[in-house]
């Protein structure tokens, strides 16, 4: 049945989405986060897809809903997230639709406890030190779509965006679109398209379409339970002008940041602590673990003296900047991280990414090779399933007596570390000056030389 009154705006979106699917053969992606505006554009596209194949239309071209899991998803949020993924693929089978959800994840290497357990990465922090968006939604995101466009030449993003969430969005909106076009090239990936279907819904009209009839999604998740994760959210972006949905009088007060249980990007995690207010007391545990994450970050004896590279450097007010934790923090976070499974039952860290840490910790200096492995058997009780194949680069007297001569010519116990696993590590390279190179960028680090060339500005001063 046809929308009609105030629903007539999502008649006309559906009877146009209707129009661009059968304009041609390039597959559809939508990003699918599970919150409402993502929600609203896949029931607009599932409806439009089932009105053409009950009039027959042979529906060729895939709609891929790609939902994106960073690994650090609020538990709750997460496990919506993939009920709907796996819903929305069970409900387009029974109705024979072409449509297709997958969820997509970052490679071992660069999730969030790899960047900061693996190399000591400091966990995010404002105004403009956010490095996780890109690794861990970004980049996969960007994979799947270059696969798809291997596959099809082209490809068409349709962005579930509204004018109505920010007065930054409006103006990024504004900006991309072409008069007279409802396709636009994306910015920056070549051969693929945009299509923003409810950039004109207002915020009013998003609940109220959702929250019709029975509640139900097309593909049967109930819309409560989204509205219900809502409830209570104050961080910012917009607010539902609704007041109340007044077959349950339920307020409503909420946008739709849910972002990632460990964010220290925000003093205090209101997303988190309204969930626990709510009831989720079984997140209590991961807002502690998380608060201790962001003290650590701030504590200067978890950090080292200097950057990756090798940089120092002084801060405004003369003091020196902070790097990257220390691998003995990072041993610590671990260890935390691991008993803080043992006391939720959730799984927060997998064996992939505990195999990419393991091999960068034995990249970043640990010259027994066995400190990941040890730490895990001590916490877990049990063994990882390549335990018995890591032997030590040295034993415990041979690190001793490393570090009994670093100290006796006064050298850095970093230094000697960083030499013999470049050593180790290009050992069967044929090529010596790819060794030798290594070499030089070690010894030419700025930490090693700061006070002589401090000495020598201040000379020339």
């Amino acid at each position: 049945m046809p929308y009609t009154g105030k629903f007539q705006v999502f008649e006309d979106i559906i009877r146009e989405i209707m129009i661009v699917y059968k304009h041609d053969s390039r597959p559809w992606l939508i990003g699918y986060s599970g919150g409402k505006d993502s929600t609203l554009l896949v029931c607009l596209v599932y409806e439009a897809m089932k009105r053409l194949n009950d009039t027959g239309a042979t529906l060729e071209k895939t709609v891929h809903v790609i939902t994106s899991d960073t690994m650090v998803e609020n538990p709750i949020v997460k496990r919506y997230m993939h009920f709907s993924s796996d819903s929305i693929n069970r409900a387009a089978e029974n109705d024979h639709l072409n449509i297709k959800a997958s969820v997509i994840y970052p490679e071992p290497e660069q999730t969030f406890w790899s960047r900061v357990i693996g190399l000591g990465y400091p966990t995010p922090e404002p105004p403009g030190f956010r490095w996780c968006t890109d690794r861990l939604k970004i980049m996969p995101m960007n994979k799947f779509v270059s696969e798809r466009i291997k596959e099809s030449g082209e490809i068409i993003i349709l962005l579930g965006v509204r004018k109505g969430e920010s007065l930054t969005r409006m103006k990024t909106i504004s900006a991309r679109e072409i008069e007279g076009k409802l396709l636009n090239m994306h910015n920056d990936i070549p051969n693929a398209y945009v299509y923003n279907p409810i950039t004109e819904i207002p915020n009013d009209l998003v609940w109220e379409f959702l929250l019709k009839g029975d509640c139900r999604s097309p593909w049967g998740s109930d819309m409560k339970y989204l509205f219900s994760l809502y409830q209570g959210e104050n961080l910012g972006e917009e607010k539902s002008v609704l007041g109340e949905v007044d077959r349950e009088k339920i307020p409503v007060t909420g946008n739709s940041r849910f972002g990632c249980w460990c964010c220290t990007m925000v003093k205090e995690d209101k997303s988190l602590q309204n969930f626990i207010n709510k009831g989720a007391t079984e997140l209590i545990p991961l807002r502690e673990f998380r608060n201790e994450l962001l003290r650590m970050r701030e504590d200067s004896q978890y950090r080292d003296s200097k950057r990756r590279n090798g940089s120092v450097y002084k801060k405004s007010d003369g003091s020196f900047g902070m790097g990257p934790f220390t691998l003995e923090a990072r041993r610590l976070i671990l260890e935390r991280l691991l008993n803080l499974e043992n006391r939720t039952g959730m799984e927060l860290i997998t064996e992939a990414e505990l195999k990419a840490i393991d091999k960068m910790w034995d990249e970043e200096g640990d010259l027994t090779c066995r400190s990941l492995v040890e730490s895990y058997h001590k916490v877990k009780g049990k063994k990882l399933p390549w335990d018995d194949y890591k032997t030590p680069r040295f034993d415990a007297e041979a690190v001793q007596a490393i570090k009994d001569v670093a100290d006796k010519y006064d050298l850095p116990v970093e230094l000697i570390t960083k030499l013999i696993v470049s050593v180790d590590t290009n050992k069967h390279i044929t090529k010596n000056n790819k060794m030798q190179k290594a070499l030089d960028s070690i010894i030419g680090q700025g930490w090693l030389h700061y006070d002589s060339v401090e000495g020598a500005l201040n000379h020339e001063d």
